[in-house]
């Protein structure tokens, strides 16, 4: 019976490799004709090839918004934000107030006294 199985997958193996042949022959040929239209496209509004590349190399599709006025600066630098909080049992250990809470700012809160660890 193992001969069967292996002949079996043997088999598979066979027509999944045919297929996977077909299915590049059939993308070459509609990639093909795709290329051949945007040739024509391309042709017909005066673009070069310098010109299709800078669009494809933005990689993001621009936006109403990327069109505006200052739109194109990178964004700012924010430096590191001030402690906001101080564990009172640790001095040590601080928290901005911002993001994931700590144990011990999880534990003061439960205790009410959060406003006690404020720096």
């Amino acid at each position: 019976m193992a001969t069967s199985v292996a002949s079996q997958l043997a088999k598979l193996r066979k027509e999944r490799e045919a297929l996977e042949k077909r299915e590049k022959a059939l993308q070459a040929r509609t990639h093909s004709r795709a290329i051949e239209k945007i040739l024509v496209i391309a042709k017909d509004a005066a673009l070069t090839a310098a010109d299709i590349t800078a669009a494809m190399g933005s990689g993001k599709k621009k936006t109403a918004k990327s069109k505006s006025v200052g739109a194109n600066k990178s964004p700012v630098s924010r430096g590191k934000v001030a402690p906001k909080y101080r564990n009172p049992a640790n001095a040590s250990q601080t928290w901005t107030g911002r993001g994931k809470s700590p144990v011990w700012v999880q534990a003061l809160k439960v205790a009410g006294t959060l406003d006690a660890a404020l720096i």
